[in-house]
């Protein structure tokens, strides 16, 4: 699946400074692949493995992965600007969305991981978050639903109250299960630079302009 998602946002993100025919194609088949395999039909969560016949090989629930895909998956359709497909993604990714609700902790952070049926991974992951801010207002844009407007305020005093190192700055890795700073994790590393962290806030501005603009 997270295969399959990032080269969409780059496939994406190609298209929009260079629109060729053949990209387009790709990118709506990428958008399928989604809807006919990846996105779980009854549960509107991400199957995150397959074999090479697509058969489904995982059962786990990855909250920051649904989030983030409801609005990647929009991007890319209205991108290409296939009116039917951009309805369907539409509806789609309302529906992520309110499968993610289930993730999100009374402080207003998403969890990391679901293991079907109980077994939770309460980390907080910065990821995760960031992802859910533009989700969760991707989902309010079109829904008019204000339970997602909060869920991004929510999430938002989170991280700034959590996450953000307000005197070296950058955003700590997360919080873990033990409701502690994740300090033995890297603040920029291998797996951890200001990649979805930056994207959120880029987005949000665009976002709240655009609604502004209305």
């Amino acid at each position: 699946m997270n295969t399959h998602l990032h080269v969409l946002e780059a496939f994406t993100n190609l298209y929009s400074i260079w629109p060729d025919d053949k990209l387009k194609l790709l990118i709506a088949d990428l958008i399928v692949d989604f809807k006919v395999h990846i996105v779980d039909a009854k549960s509107q969560h991400l199957i995150l493995f397959f074999d090479e016949s697509w058969k489904k090989k995982s059962d786990h629930v990855s909250y920051g992965h649904d989030i983030e895909a409801s609005w990647l998956l929009l991007e890319a359709a209205e991108v290409i600007a296939y009116p039917e497909l951009v309805a369907e993604i539409r509806e789609l990714a309302v529906k992520m969305a309110e499968a993610t609700l289930a993730g999100l902790d009374e402080d207003g952070a998403l969890w990391y991981e679901l293991i079907p049926p109980a077994q939770l991974n309460k980390e907080k992951h910065w990821w995760v978050q960031a992802e859910a801010m533009v989700g969760f207002y991707n989902a309010w844009a079109l829904s008019g639903d204000e339970r997602y407007l909060t869920a991004v305020f929510n999430n938002w005093n989170f991280i700034k109250s959590r996450l953000i190192d307000p005197v070296h700055g950058e955003w700590y890795w997360g919080i873990g299960a033990d409701d502690q700073v994740m300090t033995e994790e890297d603040k920029a590393g291998l797996w951890k630079c200001p990649y979805h962290n930056s994207r959120a806030c880029l987005e949000l501005i665009k976002r709240v302009n655009e609604k502004k603009d209305v």
